[in-house]
């Protein structure tokens, strides 16, 4: 018995879509398109499949930054907690973007910098390679790096990330500034600042408050099995707690008998 199979593919129609934009603009409205469930696939992204389900809270504030000039290319939210594996995970919040023009580049890295954790590489032709600092470690299970984010780009990985794109777009983006922002600690401490950041960015708007960009590290809190500090989210210190805490239920409350 013969068993027709097809490896997915983007549509004809996907196809000319991408391959009609003309400008950052129109890439921008595109991603924020794919990225709101209303176009199947991307280019440099596997066919017919739109954001993983942990990314679907981000779409708002990743849907404006594309719409706003900043073509987003990769995210993740902070997370700490048993994996499935059991191992115990952290990461980071991060993201990556492109960005063409000079003026939103600098508004990203002054809102940014020296909260987060910022990487810049400029593609432009004739760019020098600046050392902007060494990749940045983004998932760890159990202590052990399984994630690094921000290295540079090379340039025969670009075909690999635009493809189909028209040939003037395809210049244009692939030879601006490839930018990494990450949070400094995992958990949602570091999740919600970066994003409350990059919806500043986004909207335009400025704060009041001359200090309201200043990071301050949080308080430690308690493991509620043995009382050692953290500061990442959740209420243990590690996996050994948090399984040995569920393996003994809390005892019964001791009764008054007076």
């Amino acid at each position: 018995m013969k068993i027709a199979f097809t490896w997915p593919w983007m549509s004809r129609a996907d196809r000319r879509t991408w391959r009609a934009a003309r400008t950052v603009a129109d890439l921008g409205e595109l991603m924020a398109r794919w990225l709101e469930g209303d176009i199947a696939s991307r280019p440099g992204y596997e066919a017919r499949w739109g954001p993983e389900d942990e990314t679907l809270p981000l779409v708002p504030t990743l849907a404006a930054l594309c719409r706003a000039g900043y073509i987003t290319t990769g995210s993740q939210p902070g997370l700490t907690g048993l994996g499935a594996n059991g191992g115990w995970w952290e990461q980071h919040a991060w993201i990556d973007l492109v960005v063409t023009d000079r003026a939103l580049l600098d508004r990203l890295v002054a809102t940014v910098d020296g909260v987060m954790l910022v990487r810049v590489h400029d593609h432009h032709r004739g760019a020098p390679a600046a050392n902007v600092g060494p990749s940045v470690v983004a998932t760890t299970c159990d202590g052990e790096p399984r994630m690094e984010v921000g290295a540079r780009t090379r340039a025969i990985d670009m075909p690999r990330l635009w493809p189909g794109l028209h040939r003037d777009l395809y210049e244009e983006i692939t030879h601006g500034w490839y930018v990494t922002v990450v949070a400094p600690t995992a958990g949602s401490g570091g999740d919600r600042l970066l994003w409350d950041l990059l919806d500043e960015v986004s909207s335009g708007r400025e704060r009041d408050e001359p200090d309201w960009w200043t990071y301050e590290e949080p308080e430690p809190g308690e493991c509620r099995l043995c009382g050692a500090p953290i500061l990442h989210s959740g209420p243990y210190c590690g996996p050994a707690c948090q399984i040995a805490d569920q393996d003994d239920p809390a005892p019964e409350p001791r009764k008054d008998v007076s």
